[in-house]
C-alpha cells in the first residue's frame, strides 16, 4: 500500500510564504512524476508544477513566477515553496505521484494525497 501525505498548509495574510510537503509513504522502490496542484472553492482542479526524478520541472504558467517545486528523491518528497501568496491562492493543494513501485514490484498509479488547505487573506 502506498501513501501521500501532504503537510505545510495553514493561514496566512498576502505576501507570506509557505512550504508544502509530500511525503510518499510504503515500501518505496521508486516515485516516478510527482506533482501539485489545487483546487479552490467552486472551481475544478489545477495544475501548480510537476517534478520528474531527474528534475526537470513543469509550471502552470500564472504560478511560475512565484512557486518553486522541489524534490528529494533519496527521501520520496516533493516540496512546494510558495512565495507572495495572493488571495486567489486560496485552495486545497493536494500532490499527486503518477507512478509508484514498491519492492515488491507492484505498481500504483495516480496516488493522490488528501491535500492540505491553505488560505490567503487579509
Amino acid at each position: 500500500q502506498v501513501q501521500l501525505v501532504e503537510s505545510g498548509g495553514g493561514s496566512v495574510h498576502p505576501g507570506a510564504s509557505l512550504n508544502l510537503s509530500c511525503v510518499v509513504s510504503g515500501d518505496i522502490f521508486a516515485v516516478g512524476i510527482m506533482g501539485w496542484y489545487r483546487q479552490a472553492p467552486g472551481k475544478e482542479r489545477e495544475l501548480v508544477a510537476t517534478i520528474r526524478r531527474g528534475g526537470t520541472t513543469n509550471y502552470a504558467d500564472s504560478m511560475k513566477d512565484r512557486f518553486t517545486i522541489s524534490r528529494d528523491t533519496a527521501k520520496n518528497t516533493a516540496y512546494l515553496q510558495m512565495n507572495d501568496l495572493k488571495p486567489e491562492d486560496t485552495a486545497v493543494y493536494y500532490c499527486n505521484t503518477d507512478t509508484v513501485r514498491v519492492k515488491n514490484g507492484t505498481f500504483y498509479y495516480d496516488q493522490w494525497g488528501q491535500g492540505t488547505q491553505v488560505t490567503v487573506s487579509a
